[in-house]
């Protein structure tokens, strides 16, 4: 597999300060743009008024707003900004963790089929006719199953080598995708395909607080364990030779990450569908300013995610008559700079 940092870079000094200075940075730049995303739409909305809303919501004061006003906030732009950050916190870090623990540059959150194993789910629901709580319950199902087969014909053919794992993975990727397209051939093609088809571009059009409620633990919990987890990872980064040496189980350690992982991106897939590129592309912008240390870098881009995905989710809202896929948004925005980024990095990846 292609090592995606180099071994003189991972130890250097100067990464350590540009991270503490990066990371209050990242966070108030993401406070700043939820507020500034809850104020921009197509219903404008001031940015004190925003804020008069929320504290009047906490029980701070009053608010002499108009109820409409009130509900586009609370009720509309909060829990879409909340799922944003959501989405795009899980979506990095489960691909940050996925570089560091294939050491592969190409590792993304799909690498082992959960994002396919997640549409074929939400799209069987859609042929069942169930609601949007079934939805998102079917879509992490088949999210945590396709990522469970993969592991199971990894496990019984290459007893958990790297390699085996990862072609699983694309196997049980392609098995799902098209399960996915023999669901769409069967579908109501005037009522259900049209909505599985707005569904695997991604969208957050259709978030609210109960989906929210649902997700957000889950993706916390995971990101816990990856952050916990965040010091043995870099220790295998290095060489699973070198970490068995310095005592930590190896396999149980990949286990856990794995399934960290997994648990969020089916949060995440399940919350606002097949959103691409983001824990492809954001992981290596943050290796940018921070440096390739995986304990730095985790956190950092688990912020840069949530702030990505909350300025891409606003400019698809936002900035058209008509809002544009966050799928289609990703795709466009990450091919493009990913190469940038390739351009720049080129005499590392040799």
């Amino acid at each position: 597999m292609a090592t995606a940092i180099p071994a003189e870079s991972r130890h250097d000094p100067r990464s350590a300060g540009i991270g503490r200075v990066y990371l209050p940075v990242l966070l108030a730049v993401l406070l700043v743009g939820a507020a500034f995303a809850m104020s921009v739409g197509h219903y404008p909305v001031t940015a004190s008024t925003v804020l008069d809303i929320l504290v009047a919501s906490l029980g701070l004061s009053d608010t002499s707003h108009p109820a409409s006003v009130v509900n586009v906030v609370m009720a509309v732009r909060l829990p879409r900004v909340l799922a944003a950050i959501t989405v795009g916190a899980a979506l990095a870090a489960a691909g940050v963790a996925y570089q560091a623990l294939f050491r592969n540059p190409l590792a993304s959150p799909a690498l082992l089929g959960v994002s396919s194993g997640a549409g074929f789910g939400a799209c069987a629901a859609m042929l069942l006719q169930a609601g949007a709580l079934g939805i998102q319950t079917s879509a992490f199902a088949g999210g945590l199953a396709a990522v469970g087969l993969a592991l199971l014909i990894a496990n019984h053919l290459g007893r958990g080598a790297i390699l085996i794992l990862v072609l699983s993975g694309l196997v049980v990727s392609a098995l799902f995708q098209a399960l996915t397209s023999s669901l769409k051939y069967l579908a109501d093609p005037l009522d259900t395909l049209p909505a599985m088809v707005f569904w695997l571009l991604g969208s957050l059009a259709q978030a609210n607080r109960q989906e929210l409620w649902l997700a957000i633990p889950l993706v916390l919990l995971g990101l816990l364990i990856l952050l916990l987890l965040r010091w043995p990872t870099q220790v295998m980064e290095v060489g699973e030779d070198e970490a068995r040496m310095l005592g930590i189980r190896v396999g149980l350690v990949r286990l856990l990450v794995i399934i960290a992982a997994t648990l969020i991106t089916a949060a995440a897939v399940s919350l606002a569908g097949i959103v691409g590129w983001v824990g492809l592309l954001v992981p290596h912008l943050t290796r940018l300013l921070v440096g390739p240390a995986y304990p730095r870098l985790l956190p950092m881009t688990i912020l840069m995610g949530a702030a990505y995905l909350l300025l891409v989710d606003t400019i698809c809202r936002s900035a058209f008559a008509s809002e544009l896929p966050l799928g289609v948004a990703t795709a466009v925005i990450g091919a493009p700079v990913f190469i940038i980024i390739l351009m720049r990095a080129r005499r590392q990846w040799h």
